[in-house]
C-alpha cells in the first residue's frame, strides 16, 4: 500500500507540474519567435512570427529597407554596359573598317595566337570553315568543327560577340573601327566578303551567313509543336 501510494502521489505531482509548466513553455516559444534577429551590427532586422519568414516591413506593408550603399546608375552608366545588338543590327555603331585593316587588328590584337593566321590553325576555337553545299550535317557527324561559316547564324552577333568578349584576356578594348574590321576579316576567311570590302554596319546587316536559316525563333507556347 505504502509503495502504491508513494507511486501515485508522485504521478499526481507530476502531472501537476507538467500542468503548470506547459502554458510557460508555449508563452517562451511564442515569445522567442517573435522576437527579431540581428545579424552582426547592422541595421538588417528579420522578425519571425507564426511562420511568416518575411521581414516586419515587408509584412506591416512598408517600403523594402534601405541599406545605405551604392548610387543610382546614372543615364551614362548605364548606356556603357547597354550595348548588345541584335541579329537585325538594332543598335550597330557607327563606324567602318576594312578586311585589310582588320588583318592587322588581327595580328595587332593577338587573335592570331588563339584561332591562327587564318582562323583555322588554332589552338583555340576553329574560327574558318565552310560545309561543302553549305549543308548543316551537324547531327550526323559529330566530327564536324563548328565554325562562323558553317554555324553562325548572323553577322550582327558576330559583330556584338566580337566587341563584348575579345580579345579574350582584354575584352572591350577594340574600338568599335576594330572590330568592324576584324569581322570583316573573319567573314574573309570563310569566303564571305572579298579581300577589298569595306565593312560597316550595312555590310554587316547584309551579309547573308550560310547557317542563317538553320536558326528559328522559339516562339512555341506549348503542346507538341516540335520547331
Amino acid at each position: 500500500m505504502s509503495g502504491g501510494a508513494g507511486v501515485s502521489q508522485r504521478a499526481v505531482l507530476a502531472a501537476v507540474a507538467l500542468a503548470v509548466a506547459l502554458p510557460m513553455v508555449t508563452a517562451c516559444g511564442a515569445d522567442d519567435v517573435g522576437r527579431a534577429t540581428e545579424s552582426g551590427t547592422g541595421a538588417m532586422t528579420a522578425t519571425v512570427v507564426s511562420g511568416d519568414e518575411r521581414p516586419a516591413a515587408a509584412r506591416a506593408g512598408a517600403a523594402e529597407p534601405v541599406y545605405g550603399f551604392g548610387t543610382p546608375a546614372t543615364a551614362a552608366q548605364i548606356a556603357a554596359w547597354d550595348i548588345d545588338i541584335g541579329p537585325d543590327g538594332a543598335g550597330l555603331p557607327p563606324g567602318r573598317g576594312t578586311v585589310a585593316e582588320g588583318l592587322e587588328v588581327w595580328e595587332r590584337h593577338r587573335c592570331i595566337l588563339c584561332h591562327g593566321p587564318t582562323g583555322r590553325e588554332g589552338p583555340n576555337d576553329v574560327l574558318t570553315g565552310r560545309v561543302p553545299g553549305d549543308e548543316f550535317p551537324f547531327a550526323n557527324d559529330r566530327s564536324l568543327r563548328s565554325t562562323v561559316g558553317n554555324y553562325w547564324p548572323y553577322a550582327t552577333t558576330l559583330f556584338d560577340y566580337t566587341r563584348r568578349a575579345m580579345p579574350f584576356d582584354l575584352p572591350g578594348t577594340m574600338t568599335d573601327e576594330e572590330v568592324y574590321a576584324v569581322v570583316g576579316a573573319m567573314l574573309y576567311f570563310n569566303d564571305l566578303l572579298p579581300a577589298d570590302a569595306v565593312v560597316d554596319s550595312a555590310t554587316v546587316v547584309d551579309t547573308h551567313m550560310p547557317a542563317r536559316n538553320r536558326f528559328v525563333p522559339d516562339n512555341r507556347t506549348g503542346g507538341p509543336t516540335i520547331r
